[in-house]
Formats: structure tokens, C-alpha cells, sequence
């Protein structure tokens, strides 16, 4: 985008001077540049961690998770190939603390009580944050200041030179075991004001791949059952009502089918006749209004989705489905009451409704569950912002009310949540590039739907989960011509009490959530990013003492808690020439145990994934042509991210996009 900006420029300034020179006046075309620009990751107070849209472009990322699996702090289930489902935690406060958002808009996910990262395509994204806490910004929704932290995917504004009105994009990835990935994207120019996108992709993979069952085995076999098709369309509307006032729209719809190869047992898999069929649509706009001291923003959104889990294994008959359909609204404001004072508030109103309908022919009857949850939240903030010594200092405080009532249909009981936390932070930022941070926050999260009310006739009984994070962190940047340097450090403690820990039963549709009273978790992630010349090198590293202190009687006291590694990191290399360009990634994971007693039985032996690529642009007499080529897991290391579901090993992708 930077490089959008600056060709726009040097384009207009030589226009400029060559009419000066004629002594004539010339008409410019109007042009649209998009004002997208992607959260700091120095100048904050907290933590965040972006990955842009380029970059998404060189990993060859399909998937949401595709771009956050290597942050540092994050660990990504995922349940094996394509097709599985994966879910997403940071710093151990579990996937549901962290606050899905599409353009500032909270995702919800019916299926599994998570929000399954695999559904959401990333062809269209500006850019990936991640935000632990919260993020910096005058107009956060209720719900963003209730999270533990935030994953937000920007949505791409077009963006045109003088004269233009379209452009399309048209793209291609295919892959190991049946991977195929079609992408389309057009966009818009109406009028100087009004520009849209629509985006549409088809993702299929038939998924068996090759695997080693287990220690005795000495012959791979393939993993059965395991295809994927999902076809995703993003339609995107933005328009500039006047100087300081944007309306934005999405509408999006998905619809997909996943086979559900089930868990390995001993040396064996039996084949499975389980599968899922999701569908999604929502629509969403946001009105924002930026004035000399006044700033406010209405956001609202109505959704829709149906899953259904059908087993058609032998001996077995099950057909499950689950439609639940959403409201949602949000309002915030800012004011900048002095020049050092800024004052902010935000009220959020959420209605969801959920039907659940379970069938079992073998024992004839038949389960229905209607229940609807109301949520309201209301956050108050203050930010005061000063320079006193040549250091600048930047403190914020908020305060969130959460509420939220259930009403199940045909029966008294009515579960009821509310709560109040609080929020602190203080970032001094000094003259020799460097910054110090420091950030207390309290967030408190009641069981969702799926944790409640799916696979049982009655709600079980789990307690609202409550989370305190303390973080103090130190940043660096330094630049010298073809040096530049940035780096970050934070530590960090986290104390959960009745921490919600959900694990899939026999498939990986069935899930059961249980409590640990309480975990206590000390940790540091690391970061830094050096380009020299045409090189960039960055990497990361995480540490992680998640133990259980609930009990100290109890034979899990002090373990580390389920799928958390004590360390891990990763890295990636890019070397740029003009013949092509090349790169690197690794991720690291250590031993990890699929049980919360740390038996070695039960420990998942650590891994390395290591992966190239090349690729390289076409300018040709009409529009580009880019090529990428990667391989993924070169050393063909097998390992299991989740116990039973073995990953794949080596595989290859190539893309193709041109672009005009």
C-alpha cells in the first residue's frame, strides 16, 4: 500500500511540473487511495502482532489460520490437514477469550462453541492483528473492550490510479492431495465516492495424505475421510458520505462440506462415516464519523448459520442440527475534551437465538433445544496523553459492565451472568526509538452455546471463567539507511480462575468443555525483524508456565495444562532479487500433553515444520502475472498437533494470480 501511495505521488508531482513548465492548467482525474493502515506493532501499549496482506501473498496463506499460527504466543490447534478444524488461544487463556472480528465485528461460531479458523478465507484481507489485552483505539466496541485479546482480519479497500475504474484479479492454487483453489476478485470505482469489491473462492482437497499409524507400524498407510470443499463470496461496499464520514457494508456467505476422519486408536482408523455440512451468511455495515474533536461509530450486523453432523457409520445412526441466528449492534463515541484528555464509551446489544435438533435411530427419540441469549455490554474509557521530560506518556484507563441472560424454551431455568472489569495501561515512549509498556486487565468469560447446550438435554453445570493479565513489556526500532531493526520483549502473568478447558470427544465434532479451578501462567514472547538491503529476517519465541494450582492434593497440581507448550517459535527468511525471490519459514513447537496429568504417556513429542518458497512477478503488455511455488514441511516431519489427529507431511502448492 505504501508503494501505492508513493507511485500516486511521484505521478501527480510530474504532472504538476510539466504543466507549471507549459504555463497551462491540466485537469487531473479524481483518485481513490485507500486510508487503511494497519496497527502499530511499537507504539502501543499493547502487545500486537500484524501480518499484511503481502506477506500473506508470499506464505501462500488460504486460511485465517494460515496467518497466525507463527505469532508469537498463540497456539493454534488444528486437527489435521486442510479440512480440520482449528482453533486459536493466546498466552493460555484459551479460544474463546480471544475475540474474533471481521472489520472491528465480532464473529460468532455455533459450531463446536469455537470459532473454527478454517472457515474464514484470507483472499481479501488488508491485513491479520492480533492484540493481547486490547487494542489502541479511540473506538473499540463493548465487546473488543471486554476481550481477552483481539484477532481482527481487515477487510482491502480498492484503491486506483487516475483514470482507472476497474480491476480484476484472477487467481489459482493447487496443491498436494487433490488441493485446489480458485480465486476471483473485482473491483469498482462508481464515482469518486462509492468504490466495491466482490470476492469468490472455491477451496477442495480430498485430504489423504500419507502417515506412519504409530511406533510399531513400519508401512504408511492414508488418512480416509478426510476431504473438504467450502465456496466462500464477499461482497463489499464503501462510501465517502461527506469529509469525515465513511459508511462500509460487507455481505458474506460460505457454504461448505468437511468428512470427519475421526481420531487414530492403537495402530489402526477405522473409517469413519461421520461428516459436517455448515452454512454462513451474515451482513454487516459500520457508519464512522471524524470530526476536529468528535469522533463516534455505529456498527450493526444480522446472521445466520446452520451445521449439521450426520454419522453413517455402521451400527450407528446419528443426525444432528443446529440453525442459530444473530443480532448485533454497537455504538461508541470519542471526545477530546483538552488537548491531553480524551474521553470514550461504548454500548454493545447482542439477541441470539439457537435451535438444536438431535436424532438417534437406535434408541428412537429425539432431542429439541431452543434457547436465546441476550447480551449487553457498556465499557467507559479515559485516555490522558502528555510529554514531560523529552519522554511522551500515554495512559488509558476503562471500565466494562458484561451482562447476559439465557432463556430456554419450556423450562424456569434462566442462567444469568454479569460481571466488572477493569483496564490499565501506561506506555512511555522515548527519544532513542524505544518503548516501555505496561498493561492490568481483568476479563471475564461466561460458557457459550456450545459449551451449555449442545450434545445434552440439560445445561451443564460450568462457572464463568475470570481472567487477570498483567503484561510489561520494552520495544526498539532503529534505522540506518539499508539497516533497519525492530524488536519487542514482554512478559507476562496470567491468572485464571475456573478456566474453561474444551477437548473433543470420539470425532471432532463432539466436544465437552470442563472447569479448572484455577491456572496460573507466567510467560515471555519475543519478537524481532531485521532488513538488510533485499534481506528480511524476522523470528519469535514464546515461554509458557501454564500449570494447574486448583488442588494442591490433587495429582494434576502443578502440571502444564493440555496442548500448551512450555516453548516455541518460529522464523522466516525472504531474499529479494530480480530474477526471483526466495524464502523461509520454521515453527517450532516443544512437548506438549494431550491429558491434564503430565504423564509421558501422554506427551506429544516436539516438532519442527519447515517450509520454501519461490516466486516472482510478470509485468506484462496488459496487466501481472505472479507465480509461487512452496513447499511445506520439508523434512516430512510427522507430528500431531492434537493427539490421534496426525498432520500432514511433506507437500507442495503452486499459485498462479494475474492481476489487470
Amino acid at each position: 500500500m505504501l508503494k501505492t501511495h508513493l507511485a500516486s505521488g511521484a505521478f501527480l508531482l510530474t504532472l504538476t511540473v510539466a504543466a507549471q513548465e507549459v504555463d497551462t492548467v491540466q485537469r487531473l482525474d479524481e483518485i481513490t487511495i485507500s486510508s487503511q493502515r494497519a496497527p502499530s506493532t511499537l507504539r502501543t501499549a499493547n502487545p500486537t502482532q500484524v501480518v499484511e496482506a503481502e506477506q500473506m501473498e508470499r506464505l501462500g496463506a488460504l486460511q485465517l489460520s494460515d496467518a497466525v499460527k507463527q505469532m508469537a504466543g498463540v497456539t493454534l490447534k488444528d486437527y489435521g490437514g486442510v479440512g480440520g478444524v482449528k482453533t486459536v488461544s493466546a498466552r493460555g487463556l484459551g479460544s474463546q477469550f480471544s475475540a474474533i472480528t471481521i472489520d472491528g465485528v465480532p464473529v460468532d461460531d455455533s459450531q463446536n462453541g469455537q470459532v473454527d479458523l478454517g472457515r474464514y478465507t484470507l483472499g481479501n484481507a488488508a491485513y491479520v492483528s492480533l492484540s493481547q489485552g486490547q487494542e489502541q483505539s479511540s473506538l473499540l466496541t463493548a465487546r473488543a473492550y471486554a476481550a481477552g485479546n483481539v484477532l481482527n482480519m481487515e477487510t482491502a479497500q480498492p484503491a486506483f490510479f487516475p483514470g482507472e475504474r476497474v480491476k480484476m484479479k484472477a487467481g489459482m492454487e493447487a496443491g498436494s492431495f487433490g488441493l485446489l483453489s480458485p480465486t476471483l476478485q473485482w473491483e469498482q470505482r462508481w464515482s469518486k465516492r462509492l468504490t466495491t469489491s466482490l470476492w469468490a473462492n472455491y477451496l477442495h482437497s480430498d485430504g489423504d495424505y500419507p502417515f506412519l499409524p504409530y511406533e510399531t507400524a513400519s508401512e504408511k498407510i492414508r488418512r480416509k475421510h478426510s476431504a473438504v470443499w467450502m465456496a466462500t463470496v464477499d461482497g463489499n461496499l464503501f462510501y465517502t458520505m461527506s469529509e469525515g464520514s465513511t459508511l462500509s457494508a460487507k455481505v458474506h456467505w460460505m457454504s461448505g462440506e468437511h468428512e470427519l476422519p475421526g481420531p487414530l486408536h492403537q495402530h489402526s482408523q477405522a473409517l469413519s462415516g461421520q461428516s459436517s455440512d455448515e452454512q454462513l451468511a451474515f451482513a454487516q455495515a459500520k457508519w464512522k464519523v471524524e470530526r476536529d474533536r468528535w469522533r463516534w461509530q455505529l456498527l450493526g450486523k444480522v446472521r445466520s448459520s446452520y451445521d449439521a453432523f450426520l454419522d453413517t457409520t455402521p451400527g450407528t445412526f446419528q443426525n444432528n442440527d443446529y440453525r442459530q441466528r444473530e443480532g448485533y449492534f454497537s455504538a461508541s463515541a470519542s471526545h477530546d475534551l483538552t488537548s491531553w484528555l480524551e474521553l470514550n464509551a461504548a454500548a454493545d446489544g447482542n439477541l441470539s437465538h439457537l435451535e438444536s435438533r438431535q436424532q438417534r435411530q437406535t434408541l428412537q427419540w429425539q432431542v429439541q433445544t431452543d434457547v436465546t441469549r441476550r447480551n449487553l455490554s457498556a465499557a467507559t474509557a479515559a485516555r490522558v496523553h502528555f510529554e514531560a521530560a523529552t519522554v511522551k506518556w500515554d495512559l488509558r484507563a476503562n471500565l466494562v459492565y458484561t451482562g447476559i441472560e439465557d432463556h430456554l424454551e419450556g423450562r424456569d431455568q434462566r442462567p444469568h451472568y454479569q460481571c466488572l472489569t477493569p483496564y490499565l495501561s501506561a506506555m512511555a515512549t522515548l527519544q532513542q526509538g524505544t518503548t516501555l509498556r505496561l498493561f492490568y486487565k481483568e476479563s471475564y468469560r461466561a460458557p457459550n452455546f456450545g459449551e451449555l447446550y449442545f450434545f445434552q438435554l440439560m445445561p451443564k453445570n460450568l462457572r464463568p471463567e475470570h481472567a487477570r493479565q498483567v503484561n510489561l513489556g520494552i520495544t526498539h526500532t532503529q534505522d540506518l539507511h539499508h539497516f533497519q531493526f525492530s524488536s519487542t520483549f514482554d512478559a507476562y502473568y496470567n491468572r485464571v480462575s475456573d478456566k474453561l478447558v474444551a477437548y473433543p470427544l470420539h470425532s471432532m465434532y463432539y466436544w465437552t468443555t470442563d472447569n479448572i479451578g484455577l491456572v496460573d501462567i507466567l510467560g515471555v514472547d519475543a519478537t524481532v525483524e531485521v532488513q538488510i538491503a533485499s534481506l528480511e529476517l524476522r523470528g519469535n519465541y514464546s515461554f509458557q508456565y501454564a500449570v494447574d494450582h486448583s488442588d494442591a492434593n490433587s495429582k494434576f497440581y502443578g502440571h502444564q495444562i493440555v496442548y500448551t507448550p512450555r516453548h516455541s517459535g518460529g522464523g522466516s527468511a525472504r531474499w529479494e532479487s530480480r530474477w526471483v525471490n526466495l524464502g523461509m519459514t520454521a515453527m517450532v513447537v516443544g512437548e506438549r500433553f494431550s491429558t491434564q496429568q503430565n504423564l509421558d504417556k501422554w506427551r506429544l513429542a516436539p516438532y519442527c515444520d519447515l517450509g520454501l518458497s519461490a516466486d516472482r512477478k510478470f509485468d506484462l503488455r496488459i496487466g501481472t502475472l505472479g507465480v509461487r511455488a512452496q513447499v511445506m514441511n520439508l523434512l516430512g516431519v510427522q507430528y500431531e498437533v492434537v493427539r490421534s489427529y496426525p498432520m500432514m507431511g511433506r507437500n507442495w502448492r503452486l499459485g498462479m494470480t494475474y492481476e489487470f
